[in-house]
């Protein structure tokens, strides 16, 4: 295979995807504006350059034959003149600008009756602060920035003790609070043929101090009504979007037992990273499957599994140093991925570790052990 495959994004996501695309001698090129990102010593074909810049996204998928993303906060413009130009661009550059807008989100699953938590848009703060005065503060809130907010940035809980001055000053919108039960996701995969594959739903726990997954568990403990209802969701949703390549669903399960969905990523996701040990086919080959049309990889479980996120501990800032990483070698079934990244700061994601089990029962007493040997500090 002669292709070449640009990907715009040099982190973690694409640093797997090269794992992947090693096997079928693709060749993957990188742009990404950090000249030590994670990809950077995985391939020979490796750009910095700033994403969001028109004439650098441009230059660089110029001379290739197919680009795709593993962030989405890139130059839309630029895709769309490569699309024009007949480059194969996956996901499509129209699916990218309605995934950097969490407002056009919103508003594309009310026009598609996708189930969701009621919202309101708002055009800054004295807008919100006007929503708020009308509705008396009865209620629990959240104010999400519509653009630049990830790993839970842009997201402000609103109750009575809010300050309201911390309140975002710029295009957002408000969404009411429900109560969630579980968080989980579905990663779901379509090609240009049109076939569809899911992987089974997973339940996510999110470490409450950085807002983002702490870890994850598959299958997810859910019933299977529930199961069904999330992996239809999201074959919908990739189905009305018309999209090629990986989908990322996130999604609520309210007490009564309704599915919500809460937000979608059109590329490789935190929440498969469990794929690549616990999977037949792993979210970074389906991906590859996808864009290159290719028939779409068996998606089912070898292995019940959990996904550990690594994360940069609190009070340590400065090059990593991964304590207790002997011990969690030392287990059976346990498998560690490490990014790449030099340097730890606090809440900054360093790497993941899987563990498999027989059973979700054996596998969270697991969870809690690898969890207490291993902490990312500073040397």
């Amino acid at each position: 295979m002669d292709l070449k495959i640009g990907v715009l994004g040099g982190g973690q996501l694409g640093r797997m995807l090269i794992q992947s695309a090693i096997n079928w001698n693709v060749e993957v090129h990188i742009l990404d504006p950090d000249p030590q990102a994670p990809c950077k010593y995985l391939t020979g074909f490796f750009s910095i350059g700033k994403l969001t810049d028109y004439q650098t996204v441009y230059q660089f998928g110029k001379k290739l034959d197919l680009i795709t993303i593993e962030i989405e906060n890139v130059n839309v413009e630029a895709l769309k003149k490569l699309e024009s130009e007949g480059k194969k661009i996956f996901p499509q550059p129209h699916i990218i600008e309605l995934i950097q807008d969490k407002g056009a989100q919103k508003l594309f699953y009310q026009t598609h009756q996708i189930p969701t938590s009621p919202f309101q848009m708002l055009d800054n703060r004295a807008d919100l602060l006007e929503k708020i005065k009308n509705n008396s503060l009865s209620k629990i809130y959240f104010q999400k920035l519509r653009r630049g907010g990830y790993d839970g940035r842009g997201v402000l809980k609103i109750d009575e003790k809010t300050d309201f001055d911390q309140a975002f000053d710029e295009p957002s919108f408000i969404e009411e609070g429900v109560e969630v039960a579980k968080e989980i996701s579905v990663i779901v995969a379509r090609n240009a043929a049109g076939e569809i594959q899911t992987f089974p739903v997973v339940e996510m726990v999110f470490n409450p101090q950085y807002n983002l997954v702490d870890y994850l568990f598959a299958p997810a403990e859910v019933s299977d009504n529930q199961a069904n209802t999330a992996q239809e969701l999201a074959q919908s949703i990739i189905q009305k979007l018309d999209m090629v390549g990986i989908l990322a669903v996130e999604m609520f399960i309210t007490p009564q037992g309704e599915v919500l969905v809460n937000e979608i990523a059109p590329r490789p996701h935190n929440s498969g990273h469990h794929t690549i040990e616990a999977n037949i086919t792993s979210q970074y080959e389906q991906h590859l499957r996808a864009i290159l049309n290719f028939p779409l990889g068996n998606t089912d479980t070898r292995a019940v599994a959990a996904m550990l996120n690594l994360i940069g501990e609190p009070g340590f800032t400065g090059e990593a140093r991964y304590e207790g990483i002997e011990q969690v070698l030392a287990q059976a079934g346990v498998y560690v991925h490490l990014y790449g990244k030099k340097i730890t700061k606090p809440g900054r994601k360093m790497g993941h570790i899987t563990i498999l089990a027989d059973s979700v029962a054996e596998l969270k007493p697991k969870i809690a052990q690898i969890q207490a040997m291993i902490k990312v500090i500073a040397q």
